[in-house]
């Protein structure tokens, strides 16, 4: 199993585990909870004490149907909070589509972009990535939030997804962004259905084989509480979905993923563990 280092960041032999910090009003699973910064500084401390080795900062929600925030707003949200949680020692990452708003975030102290849309929303983010030189988290994508379930259609969605990945890929490389910089996420839930995810986390070998370490966020996504549905058909709610996504974290790592995003950290934390312990005493 290959045990993937990626520059600037934690590098402890298993799967990292990156905590959620939504500097938003309207994420789907905790929207307005850490939206004022103090508060969003203080829940991405407490997710460090749980095991978090990243810690994600977002100003900006991408669930479906979400609308934009302006430039200016996205930048006020996210700039104290990740310099507070870099000035405390946390490895940050910064979650945006836009490269002005990656560039602050690198100057306030973020050791990584992790860029929903892959550099297709903004054209400019593989330069300002290049330019900084820190890991660059390129998620396969096909459209914002309002319309990105219209666009879930698939033939075979792992050899698309895959394929979509590396032109991606070819793209950022050729704006200038160096190959250990890059780190793939197949975008679970992003212009896919239930059906496509499943596949995808069965089919992380496949990703795998691009050569890239991938990231991977199931974490309270709606196909885990679809898979959970009472007996009437509704929906299990976000933050009941936990457990299922501990047993999502626990199969991607052990299937060699590079990194987890999730919500609730500590069991997480446990479940890559527990994984590495697994893959160590493998003959």
């Amino acid at each position: 199993m290959t045990t993937w280092s990626v520059p600037g960041l934690p590098d402890v032999g298993r799967c990292l585990v990156m905590g959620v910090v939504n500097v938003t009003p309207d994420s789907f699973s905790d929207g307005g909870r850490w939206f004022d910064p103090a508060e969003a500084v203080r829940h991405g401390l407490e997710l460090v004490e749980q095991g978090a080795d990243i810690v994600d900062v977002g100003g900006e929600s991408t669930r479906p149907g979400a609308a934009r925030v302006p430039l200016e707003e996205e930048v006020a949200r996210i700039e104290p909070v990740i310099r507070e949680l870099s000035r405390a020692g946390v490895a940050v990452s910064v979650d945006t589509m836009r490269a002005e708003v990656a560039q602050v975030a690198v100057e306030a102290g973020a050791k990584l972009v992790n860029d929903v849309s892959g550099g297709l929303a903004d054209p400019a983010m593989p330069r300002v990535v290049a330019a900084a030189g820190v890991p660059y988290v390129v998620m396969h994508w096909r459209g914002h939030s309002h319309a990105m379930q219209d666009r879930a259609v698939y033939g075979d969605v792992v050899t698309e997804v895959c394929q979509e990945l590396t032109k991606r890929v070819e793209s950022v490389l050729a704006e200038g962004v160096a190959e250990e910089q890059i780190v793939l996420d197949p975008g679970l839930g992003f212009s896919k259905n239930p059906d496509h995810n499943w596949a995808l986390i069965a089919g992380l070998d496949r990703l795998a084989e691009l050569g890239y370490p991938l990231l991977v966020g199931a974490s309270r996504k709606r196909f885990l509480g679809r898979l959970l549905a009472a007996p009437d058909g509704t929906p299990r709610p976000f933050s009941r979905s936990d457990d299922a996504t501990l047993a999502v974290t626990a199969l991607v790592a052990q299937a060699g993923a590079w990194c987890v995003r999730v919500h609730d950290v500590r069991p997480n934390a446990d479940a890559v563990r527990v994984a590495a312990a697994v893959q160590r005493a493998r003959p």
